[in-house]
């Protein structure tokens, strides 16, 4: 049998690799789904552009017949983000690559695609949590009142709601606000009976196509679950998870793909470092991205900050 052997990549085989990672990345990417996408421009340096058109004011005032009236004028806010770039690899030793049972490329390939898409939604989420808008659990008034006794509940969720629908913040194109919790949140959330009202997603009627991760709906807003929802310290050391609610284009990313943010595979053959290497030891597998993420509406987010009852 042959030995499996780490050579220079051909185009056949980056593309494989490339797409095996992406095939483990993409599913990690439980808020890139719900993000406004932009291509990152080609060789306009690393900084990415939103273009936010304003809503026009109500037209209030009747029409004079024969009479032109004044006009509006549109309302354009350029919101912009500079790029980070995101990665990491891993090293193999020529004696790991000589005695391997398993395809040492498609198998690292594959982790480092959960690596890059755990990373890149955790750059997402970091920065969407980080907004003005935000609810607290019971009766707190801040992350340091919270207690490990005020859990997410109906009541809560509906005040969301109520929230960004007073800031006409639109809906997705499915008719439903999005969130993401953590699984604590949600054991709460479903666990809420006093409100009732939660339907699980296997439970739905109608042909809706479930997103990534989607564990079913309360009150118009269709919830998943992310083990990476941050969190912080709130009274007496409780764990307060801080949950997110938003409306469409509340926040925006690269597109991965043929927008520029895909992660890319890198494989280092051994002895490709010169006298880094001077006996062939060492061969690498690695993946980097250009990335970042914007909140392009402030009153498109709600954070809901909660203890957890476990």
């Amino acid at each position: 049998m042959a030995v499996e052997t780490i050579t220079t990549l051909t185009a056949e085989n980056q593309v494989f690799y490339d797409r095996t990672l992406l095939e483990r990345c993409l599913p990690e990417l439980t808020l890139y789904e719900d993000a406004q996408k932009k291509k990152i421009p080609s060789g306009k340096g690393t900084t990415i552009e939103w273009r936010k058109f304003n809503s026009l004011a109500a037209a209030k005032d009747p029409l004079t017949e024969g009479v032109t009236p004044s006009g509006s004028s549109l309302d354009i806010t350029t919101i912009t983000k500079s790029l980070s770039q995101y990665g990491d690899f891993v090293k193999i030793s020529d004696v790991l690559e000589m005695q391997a049972k398993d395809p040492i490329i498609t198998e690292t390939s594959q982790l480092e695609g959960e690596q890059a898409g755990l990373t890149l939604n955790t750059v997402i989420a970091e920065e969407i949590s980080t907004g003005t808008n935000v609810r607290y659990g019971g009766s707190a008034i801040s992350t340091e009142s919270l207690t490990q006794a005020d859990i997410l509940n109906g009541s809560l969720v509906k005040k969301c709601v109520r929230d960004l629908a007073k800031n006409n913040i639109k809906r997705f194109d499915d008719g439903y606000y999005h969130a993401t919790i953590s699984p604590e949140q949600a054991y709460d959330l479903m666990n809420d009976t006093a409100n009732g009202g939660w339907i699980d997603a296997n439970k739905y009627t109608n042909a809706m196509p479930l997103l990534k991760g989607e564990i079913g709906c309360y009150s118009g807003v269709r919830f998943r679950t992310s083990t990476e929802t941050p969190k912080g310290t709130g009274a007496e050391e409780a764990v307060v998870h801080k949950g997110l609610i938003y409306g469409k284009n509340a926040y925006g990313v690269p597109e991965i793909g043929n927008g520029g943010g895909k992660p890319r595979i890198i494989v280092k053959q051994k002895g490709s470092a010169g006298t880094e290497d001077p006996l062939d030891q060492r061969s690498s597998i690695g993946w980097k991205a250009m990335f970042a993420c914007k909140r392009l509406n402030e009153l498109g987010i709600v954070r809901v900050e909660t203890g957890i009852s476990a």
